[in-house]
């Protein structure tokens, strides 16, 4: 009997609410219930509220990875939409799986196996990414034609000085001044460019004065000042189409905290100031007061007494393990000399309301950096700890529960063909089965029987391999003890390079430092080329 794996995904938070990923997978388990296939609890992948554009998905990523271990031999989905929304990632997902010898079956689709039913899925597949992509233009030169007609109606709403009113069947939308807040944001331009306040002391000036924000707190941060000083709202003329999408760099805390997968692979960046659609908008200060303002931004960029050059060994990859935020470079003068230290973004009193969330304590850089890498050093050149971490996962994947499930229905099953292969040699014998009658019947079950044989042996191979083990670690000892020689006489960047290659993350603790960190594994015919086998995956 063969055992199938379920995956489902609904796109949206309001399909999230409404639990309609529910109402897939009860479909589904009728599904498998009616074709006589077991799914493990461990096999029911879902992803809730995940654009079906992207294939980074939490739940599709564990899917594929326990495919490609070879241990599912058949994937329930609803339908080819929810697998993806991209005809090409349907078919990208659709080889890799059938090229594990798995076998994709869409509850809503037929099962593609004349050419012609093949063609009705891929229809299908092209159809559902082609009304996508409508939309998603539609929306695009619709919201762009209204801006360029100056309706303030495809802004997303207004920045603070202002109050967005909705559109009437007599007039359209529009800002309203709102005359309380356009004198704060007049006091501020005044107090950055004419008494050159630095744009921490303009928000503790406000905080000081209990002058209250768009939300009614009294608690005014940085990047508020700076976005109110970069916006062309302010002069006249509110923008549209100001940002644009482009693929995730950044690595933010919520992240993290959701094990590094977010529902929206994308993040946004500015655009060309030469693309943004302007809309007129009462004015709050003249053209030469925001000019002002954005010379003076530029320059900040350029001589801050913050902006620094000089680049440290862990920059971007110390995390807090109590409060997941990221450590930032900071300084102190002693009578001596000027000591540098790493801190948690997270024990900073004057980022939070209520004041700082983590109680960790400032390391040193120089002690820190020196831990860092000399267990980096030790770790390159210690290949032994790759063959036991690689034995390790391999004994988890042969005692995890649904590879004995998949072991086991394989046997039962092959058991079951050898039996049924005697019983007719018997009857045959004993003249109750014509030879005919045998040898249609026979050929069918010895196909069956060599099958799962091949299947059986696959799964036990991918199991436990220790030729491949040792293969492995005999092509790290060399890329490695050449990377230990020449390690220790490196500057600053080239570490970092050599760096980021073993060591994906720090988390520092109270009283521990843990490096996640991971191994490159070299092809044997390209030593110097390589690819990643994560040793530490998990943050546990």
């Amino acid at each position: 009997m063969n055992t199938a794996a379920i995956y489902a995904r609904v796109s949206s938070d309001k399909q999230k609410e409404d639990q309609t990923i529910s109402s897939q997978l009860a479909a589904l388990m009728e599904f498998a219930q009616t074709q006589g296939t077991p799914v493990p609890s461990e096999w029911i992948f879902q992803d809730e509220g995940y654009s079906g554009s992207t294939l980074v998905r939490p739940g599709l990523e564990s899917l594929r990875d326990l495919v490609a271990e070879g241990q599912i031999g058949t994937v329930l989905i609803y339908s080819p939409d929810r697998l993806s929304r991209k005809y090409a990632y349907q078919v990208l997902l659709m080889e890799e799986f059938s090229r594990h010898g798995t076998e994709v079956i869409f509850m809503k689709s037929p099962k593609a196996t004349p050419p012609e039913e093949s063609l009705l899925l891929q229809f299908q597949g092209m159809i559902a990414e082609y009304e996508r992509a409508q939309i998603i233009e539609r929306t695009r030169r619709g919201k762009k034609h209204r801006a360029k007609s100056g309706l303030v109606n495809v802004l997303s709403g207004a920045p603070y000085g202002y109050r967005y009113v909705k559109k009437t069947d007599h007039s359209s939308a529009f800002y309203e001044v709102i005359d309380q807040e356009a004198e704060v944001v007049r006091e501020v331009y005044r107090l950055y460019t004419g008494e050159f306040y630095s744009i921490g002391a303009i928000v503790r000036t406000l905080n000081h004065q209990n002058i209250p924000t768009r939300k009614g707190k009294s608690v005014w941060e940085r990047t508020t000042i700076w976005a109110m000083l970069k916006n062309p709202a302010y002069k006249g003329m509110a923008c549209f189409g100001k940002t644009e999408r482009c693929e995730r760099q950044k690595v933010t805390r919520k992240l993290r905290q959701h094990g590094g997968f977010s529902k929206y692979a994308f993040s946004s960046r500015e655009r060309a100031r030469d693309r943004w659609i302007e809309i007129p908008v009462p004015a709050m200060i003249d053209e030469q007061t925001f000019a002002l303002a954005q010379e003076r931004l530029e320059q900040n960029k350029k001589f801050s007494l913050r902006r620094t050059k000089e680049p440290t060994l862990l920059q971007g990859l110390l995390v807090c393990s109590v409060c997941s935020y990221a450590y930032y470079r900071t300084s102190t003068e002693t009578s001596k000399r000027k000591l540098y230290y790493y801190r948690c973004l997270g024990s900073d009193r004057w980022r939070y309301p209520n004041g700082a969330i983590c109680k960790s304590h400032p390391i040193r850089q120089d002690y820190l950096d020196a831990i860092v890498w000399q267990k980096v050093i030790e770790l390159i050149g210690n290949p032994e700890l790759v063959r036991i971490e690689i034995e390790r996962r391999m004994r988890e994947i042969q005692q995890s529960n649904p590879t004995k499930i998949r072991q086991e229905t394989l046997k039962r099953d092959l058991t079951r063909v050898q039996k049924g292969i005697d019983r007719l040699l018997d009857a045959y014998q004993e003249g109750l089965l014509p030879l005919d009658e045998l040898r249609r019947r026979v050929p069918e079950l010895r196909k069956k029987e060599t099958t799962l044989k091949l299947d059986l042996q696959k799964l036990e191979s991918s199991l436990v391999d220790q030729d491949k083990i040792q293969k492995l670690t005999a092509s790290l000892e060399n890329f490695l003890k050449r990377l230990e020689e020449s390690a220790r006489s490196l500057d600053v960047k080239e570490q970092q390079r050599i760096l980021r290659l073993v060591v994906k993350e720090v988390l520092v603790g109270q009283d521990i430092v843990t490096i996640r960190h991971s191994i490159p594994i070299s092809n044997s015919s390209e030593p110097l080329k390589t690819q990643s086998y994560i040793l530490c995956k998990g943050r546990d």
